[in-house]
């Protein structure tokens, strides 16, 4: 092998056994398994929301016992209801969170069984829903699905499912 080609090969080894200790390779601690890494949060920016916009569930109304499927209205007064990825100021499209607290609001709404993203500025949704006690809340969120700074979020609404 030629003198330069082992100088190479020697700098990339020195650099990846640096790496490796820096990501968690060396015994010292335990292994360093990757999964025992927290994952980092996204640092994203927030837009702002007008000082006196509120949105709110029109219907049902709080303590309705209701049949499946359920008819959920959206409200929302000094704020502008549009699509996804349109970035205007004092606007934004809802998400309805069911059954389950406010997701992390620094972070993407999380799109799952819980948090319902309505990316075309829907403004009413219709829900198939089990018989029993469910709580609806809206969260209005930025063009990536970021909760607006401060956050626009719903009273929560519950209901009964005959």
């Amino acid at each position: 092998m030629k003198p330069t080609n082992l100088l190479t090969v020697m700098s990339l080894l020195a650099v990846s056994a640096i790496m490796l200790q820096g990501c968690g390779g060396s015994p010292e601690n335990n292994g360093g398994a990757v999964s025992d890494i927290p994952p980092k949060k996204l640092v994203l920016p927030r837009a702002k929301m007008a000082a006196d916009a509120r949105i709110f569930v029109i219907e049902p109304a709080n303590g309705a016992v209701v049949k499946s499927p359920v008819k959920v209205v959206f409200g929302a007064e000094n704020a502008d209801t549009t699509v996804a990825n349109i970035f205007r100021p004092n606007s934004g499209h809802h998400h309805l969170i069911l059954d389950a607290p406010l997701p992390e609001l620094s972070q993407p709404v999380p799109s799952d069984e819980n948090h319902y993203h309505y990316d075309q500025g829907e403004t009413e949704a219709t829900l198939e829903l089990p018989p029993g006690t469910h709580t609806l809340q809206l969260l209005l969120a930025d063009g990536n699905h970021v909760p607006h700074d401060p956050a626009l979020v719903s009273e929560i609404v519950t209901i009964t499912v005959e």
